[in-house]
């Protein structure tokens, strides 16, 4: 057993092990590590001039997406606007910005997109679309002397977002932002695809007040390495809409919000 002032001189030794400066200087030294710890990397912050942002052309010149209700294809009006989006982007600083357009088939098209995005190491991934609607709910009508196709009974843009995108949470990010600039445009949103009539289309509204909604299966959403996002601009089967998404206000105001939204997307990361 050990004798009591041996006890003692063990104490005291423990206690100038452990004394104020010496604590201080090892509490410091802790903390200066902690905050190291949780400082974002260089490949999570995001720096404009090198942030790598895809603009996906929808569709290809080979299968040309939907049809307008005045027999446009859907591919011209996505070709154009994705032009204008990568335009404003790399004049808001994103100077590695690309707009990405694919060819072949519709299928083959959607590996194609998913491979050169993630074989570029895309930070995000922006799927430029026009809108439709299911086969039923089209109306007949002629236009320049042709048969033509038409739905006026819904407009507006939408955004679509995946679960299995392993960056769901930053997708869903910059989906609401984006949306956010759209509604503050005065644009709305489509709110169709909540419905049964929707059929197949039909998906879980995920933002109610700015219109993202999930889809998981999308495959240029849920196998893309990056934050993904799919935007359908609107609706070019609804007559009046068609018009305006020709239009270049529509045009320019859909391309600022994008350019915005992406602005404070990244000053958040």
């Amino acid at each position: 057993m050990p004798r009591p002032w041996r006890i003692v001189a063990i104490v005291a030794a423990a206690l100038a092990v452990l004394s104020p400066p010496r604590l201080e200087a090892r509490h410091a030294v802790m903390a200066k590590a902690a905050k190291a710890s949780v400082k974002p990397s260089a490949a999570e912050r995001c720096e404009p001039g090198k942030f790598r942002i895809i603009v996906d052309v929808g569709h290809t010149s080979e299968a040309l997406g939907a049809t307008s209700a005045r027999n446009d294809p859907e591919f011209g009006f996505n070709l154009h606007l994705a032009k204008l989006v990568g335009e404003r982007l790399k004049a808001s600083g994103f100077a590695a910005t690309r707009v990405l357009v694919t060819d072949g088939k519709a299928k083959a098209s959607l590996l194609k997109r998913v491979a050169t995005a993630n074989g570029a190491r895309a930070d995000l991934f922006l799927s430029i679309h026009h809108d439709s609607v299911p086969d039923q709910l089209l109306e007949q009508w002629e236009f320049d002397g042709a048969k033509s196709w038409f739905s006026d009974r819904f407009s507006g843009h939408s955004l679509f977002v995946s679960e299995r995108n392993p960056h769901f949470a930053a997708s869903l990010s910059f989906a609401r932002l984006l949306g956010k600039e759209l509604k503050a445009g005065g644009l709305h949103y489509a709110s169709q695809y909540t419905l049964p009539l929707m059929g197949r289309y039909r998906h879980q509204l995920l933002d109610k007040d700015v219109g993202v909604y999930r889809y998981d299966s999308l495959v240029v959403l849920s196998r893309t390495n990056s934050a993904a996002v799919l935007l359908e601009a609107g609706s070019i089967i609804n007559r009046d809409e068609e018009m305006a998404m020709n239009s270049p206000e529509r045009q320019e105001l859909i391309a600022g919000a994008v350019s915005t939204a992406m602005r404070t997307y990244c000053e958040k990361r």
